[in-house]
């Protein structure tokens, strides 16, 4: 998380707070363009330029809608944008993160849209990313960018290791001890965020709660199986040690591109940075194959991404000319021309064209998506990685025994979602 001194932050706070503006006080002249506020949490290095180029396309096609862009670093964009809609200056739209969309929408921030312009073309979306950004049987999302998790290996260092890629968890072990004898690197190196463990839920067919029964899951046996796989995979030959510093995500990542391990997990997100490595000058140096399964036989990882919502406290003019430009950021056009520029997965199935799957990275993640599991519709499912996130660093440090940091997140969790029981 990016820190700053206090000056610094209160300077920030205030240019995001003058750049909000939903509704009636955007500054708009009387009988000039409406001027709409687009809250956009992507990465400003890798992704940004691409949407500033197309907010450019959409005004020069409507002459009476301008959009002030300001990009709102992911990490801040939840709390910073919760803040704005209660005191009723939140941007007009915001690029919410799947979780975000029905806790936003619970709190009655986000316009609904169904029967709306922005999502005139709603059979075109992957069905369940509609169902992803739905509360309460009404949509308050127009799914912008998709995502999952899978492990990704470097090829020549598995054909030089003589293995392929594992369908499960064991075949992993196995094929990390050969590849450190093989080729001398580590066959793999995993997280300890709770969301890259999700995936070893999946495996053993569990999760960390039972949404129909109300009841909190984390400490079944079935999830003490999951979290066990996920913790024995810090030791052994080939498997590198769990790294419990706050720079883990960035040495983990850089060992990857460069070549000193042979596999880890990761989102379609990193497509980008993959190919700057020395390991993936060659694209099709990069595999991808579904994230091993457990012992049910189950694999499959969280479905991610981000939806494009409207904000509910701005005025007629201003949400109607947010519907427009959502429904362009979104269209087939716009999101092949994302999908292009940003290695990033459409979300409908007309914007897959020739040309973006002729991208490895595109085509091998579209490959894993039918295995993604679709979050369930409970806004408070996000919230409830952070208590695992650091009940999870515990257990990986060795700080706590795995039963002492998964009783520790039930409790946690318990205080997230009172009514529901252990």
């Amino acid at each position: 998380m990016r820190r700053g001194i206090a000056a610094t932050a209160l300077v920030a706070s205030l240019a995001l707070a003058a750049t909000a503006c939903g509704g009636s006080d955007s500054g708009d002249e009387a009988g000039g363009p409406v001027t709409i506020t687009w809250w956009d949490t992507s990465n400003a290095t890798n992704e940004a330029p691409t949407y500033k180029a197309l907010v450019k396309e959409f005004e020069a096609a409507n002459k009476d809608i301008k959009v002030k862009y300001v990009n709102v670093p992911f990490d801040q964009a939840q709390n910073k944008f919760d803040t704005a809609a209660g005191s009723k200056g939140a941007p007009d739209v915001l690029r919410s993160e799947v979780g975000w969309t029905p806790a936003f929408a619970k709190k009655g921030f986000f316009l609904p849209l169904d029967g709306t312009d922005a999502l005139a073309e709603q059979d075109e979306f992957k069905p369940n990313l509609i169902k992803q950004a739905q509360y309460e049987g009404k949509t308050y999302g127009a799914p912008f960018t998709t995502d999952t998790l899978a492990l990704v290996y470097n090829k020549a260092l598995f054909e030089k290791a003589g293995v392929e890629a594992p369908k499960t968890w064991d075949d992993l072990k196995k094929a990390a001890a050969t590849i450190k004898d093989k080729t001398g690197v580590d066959g793999y190196w995993g997280s300890t965020q709770s969301y890259y463990a999700h995936s070893f839920l999946y495996g053993e067919g569990a999760d960390t709660v039972d949404v129909d029964a109300k009841k909190i899951t984390v400490t079944s046996p079935a999830a003490k199986k999951a979290y066990g796989t996920w913790q024995d995979l810090f030791k052994g030959k080939g498997l590198h040690k769990a790294d419990t510093t706050a720079d883990a995500y960035a040495h983990i990542q850089e060992a990857f591109v460069s070549g000193k391990v042979a596999s880890i997990i990761q989102g379609p997100w990193e497509i980008t940075n993959f190919y700057k490595g020395s390991a993936f000058k060659d694209k099709a140096n990069l595999g991808i194959a579904t994230v091993p399964a457990g012992s049910s036989g189950k694999a499959g990882a969280p479905t991610g991404g981000h939806n494009l919502s409207v904000y509910a406290g701005s005025d007629k003019a201003h949400q109607e000319a947010s519907l427009k430009f959502v429904k362009f950021m979104t269209s087939a056009k716009a999101q092949e021309t994302i999908a292009l520029k940003n290695n990033t997965l459409p979300t409908r199935d007309d914007a897959y064209t020739d040309q973006v799957k002729a991208d490895p990275g595109i085509a091998g993640y579209q490959g894993v998506l039918a295995a993604a599991q679709p979050r369930p519709e409970l806004p408070e499912y996000s919230s409830l990685w952070t208590p695992l996130d650091d009940e999870l660093l515990a257990i990986a440090g060795g700080k706590k025994s795995l039963d002492q940091g998964l009783s520790s997140a039930e409790t946690s969790i318990a205080k997230l979602l009172p009514d529901y029981s252990k």
